[in-house]
């Protein structure tokens, strides 16, 4: 039986996954800020749900059922950051927190309402894709704005950072998902960043690069 505990074990083993990290339980425990021993025991518990696999080689990863269900909150929470956002106007730094409660009580019939009223969105505001139903996955860009050059013009596809004060900072920037931008300088040190957004110059620290990937062109 699901329990909120097992869709956020599944949830953060898929994103890690994801983002090419091995899963390991000194990770889980970091991320869910509970003891390895209690993720020890929960791992086992999926194993026996044939939920997730756990070997030395590969590291804790996920089995098709397992999958499922982490596509399926991972749906449920950016569909909500969406609605907040476009329906309730909530500013994109202050979302994320609510969307981990709702979306473990979101139910299909729901899902659905939000995905048409909202006109069934590819990505979240942040311009992370959203899992369709059937459990596949838009394409996203996986360039890290701090490896591009001088010269290079591209587009902020995502924000890979929930942080409400980073992603605040960003926003009073102007860097938003689909907004086109023009690498004007590199620092020597790679310290700092210069981009020419629309008529604006703007700059950007090194840490806070990473978590920005675009498509260059």
């Amino acid at each position: 039986m699901k329990t909120e505990a097992i869709e956020d074990y599944l949830k953060n083993i898929y994103l890690s996954g994801r983002s090419g990290t091995k899963v390991s339980l000194t990770l889980l425990a970091k991320k869910l800020e509970v003891k390895p021993a209690s993720v020890s025991g929960m791992i086992k518990r999926l194993e026996g749900m044939n939920l997730v696999k756990n070997s030395k080689k590969t590291g804790i990863i996920l089995t098709d059922a397992g999958e499922k269900i982490a596509l399926e909150v991972i749906r449920h929470h950016r569909l909500i950051e969406s609605f907040l956002v476009e329906a309730l106007g909530v500013p994109w730094n202050e979302v994320h927190e609510q969307a981990e409660k709702w979306e473990h009580m979101l139910s299909e019939k729901i899902e659905d309402r939000i995905d048409q009223m909202l006109g069934y969105p590819t990505h979240d505001p942040h311009g992370d894709p959203i899992p369709k139903r059937d459990g596949s996955v838009p394409e996203t860009s996986d360039t890290p704005l701090n490896t591009l050059k001088a010269g290079d013009v591209g587009k902020i596809e995502r924000i890979n950072d929930q942080n409400p004060e980073i992603l605040e900072y960003i926003g009073k920037l102007g860097l938003y998902p689909q907004t086109r931008f023009r690498i004007l300088e590199v620092g020597p040190l790679n310290d700092l960043i210069s981009l020419e957004v629309g008529d604006e110059k703007v700059q950007i620290g090194l840490e806070v690069a990473r978590r920005i990937f675009v498509t260059v062109g």
